[in-house]
């Protein structure tokens, strides 16, 4: 049984910090491919980051040079660091896992396992 918990989601001023975390049981971060998305209130599910086993990354974007992805394998979590926030940032974060870091690229179709979400507010 996987389970992905995340925490760290809150409010924040525009141009503030917040860093997520994704805790896993069940699967282990270090050989396996993981990732966040984003939905906004009336919007798809979007992509938002992802790492795999190899330490590649991927980034969406509208994220790229603000928001960093990383791991702990020791504690079997994996963070999300977002700097520099904006209004249009706020969303429920998800996490998820998948063993290819292109399924997350890919929008997170079929994925098997998914967080709860966690929601980050940017005030302007």
């Amino acid at each position: 049984q996987v389970q992905l918990v995340e925490s760290g989601g809150g409010l924040v001023q525009a141009g503030g910090s917040l860093r997520l975390s994704c805790a896993a049981s069940g699967r282990t971060v270090s050989t396996s491919g993981m990732g966040w998305f984003r939905q906004a209130p009336g919007k798809e599910r979007e992509f938002v980051a992802a790492l795999d086993w190899s330490e590649i990354t991927r980034y969406a974007d509208s994220v790229k040079g603000r928001f960093t992805i990383s791991r702990d394998n020791a504690k079997n979590t994996v963070y999300l660091q977002m700097n520099s926030l904006k209004p249009e940032d706020t969303a429920v974060y998800y996490c998820a896992a998948d063993p290819s870091i292109a399924t997350f690229v890919r929008g997170g179709y079929g994925m098997d396992y998914w967080g709860k979400g966690t929601l980050v507010t940017v005030s302007s």
